[in-house]
């Protein structure tokens, strides 16, 4: 019976994560929004710690409660689970390092499900770059761009980049011969951003007006441009393709044409400060 209850119990508790989960996922969806807000992905996060934690704590007690149906005391095993205790100690350090962890990855809202996330991992040369789908006290899970999942244990992460977090940013860098007018290219660019203003699926993914930056950094025979715009967290990627579109239209059409050995790149960044994104990014096959 204790067993019994404690199976119905736990597909209780999962079917409760699961409804808080979708009840978000569809509010999201009945609304205007484009992207689900801070709040809804910490929700969602917090849903599936507690479910987790409650399930642990739950079969911990039937546990106690079964050892005491079957007339076997608790308290004779204190001495063996001592021992037992001291053993496993010097061996879940880095269990206890993950649940701490996992704490306060949720407790300070680092990032919740549905965030894109660079994390560098300990002992590893390669971050793990994807979109959160699951995060627990122990670990988090990534899927990337190929589909692949990155499983992360919460303690073996040293860095976390949020990529997705109340706002972001499409960095593009234009390369032109180092012989046009900058200033003509300059006009043509503004143009672009006039555009991206005037186009109905790139303006609702933009917080405000592209801005030409300027000269970002001159090679032997090519100067490269900036442009960059503030974005809806997640959409910075969409954002990029688009205006790099845009620019190769316009340039195109002036008859200026970029360096075929070089390419125009889109960087990304979540609080303010942009940050390059180079091979291993989802724009790395799309940024020629």
């Amino acid at each position: 019976m204790l067993l019994l209850a404690a199976a119905l119990m736990i597909r209780f508790i999962s079917w409760g994560a699961q409804k808080v989960t979708r009840r978000i996922d569809d509010s999201f969806r009945e609304s205007d929004a484009l992207v689900l807000s801070e709040s809804s992905k910490h929700r969602q996060a917090v849903a599936s710690v507690i479910s987790w934690g409650l399930i642990a704590l739950l079969s911990v007690t039937v546990f106690v409660q079964v050892m005491a149906v079957m007339d076997i005391p608790v308290t004779t095993m204190v001495g063996a689970t001592a021992v037992v205790g001291a053993a496993l100690g010097f061996g879940a350090q880095r269990i206890v390092q993950d649940l701490l962890a996992g704490f306060f990855i949720i407790t300070e809202r680092q990032y919740g499900l549905g965030d894109l996330v660079q994390l560098s991992v300990s002992g590893s040369s390669v971050d793990a770059l994807g979109t959160v789908v699951d995060v627990t006290l122990r670990v988090t899970k990534l899927r990337n761009a190929d589909g692949e999942m990155y499983t992360v244990p919460n303690g073996q992460i040293v860095k976390s980049l949020n990529l997705s977090k109340d706002w972001a940013r499409a960095v593009v860098d234009i390369p032109v011969p180092a012989t046009a007018d900058l200033e003509v290219v300059r006009k043509l660019l503004q143009k672009v951003c006039d555009d991206a203003m005037k186009d109905s699926h790139l303006r609702p993914l933009l917080l405000d007006k592209p801005q030409v930056v300027g000269v970002e950094s001159i090679e032997l025979d090519t100067v490269n441009v900036r442009l960059v715009a503030r974005t809806l967290p997640g959409r910075q990627f969409d954002v990029g393709r688009e205006l790099r579109a845009l620019v190769v239209m316009r340039l195109a059409r002036a008859g200026i044409e970029s360096n075929p050995e070089h390419r125009a790149t889109v960087s990304v960044s979540g609080e303010g400060q942009p940050s390059t994104s180079d091979a291993g990014s989802e724009t790395s096959g799309e940024q020629k």
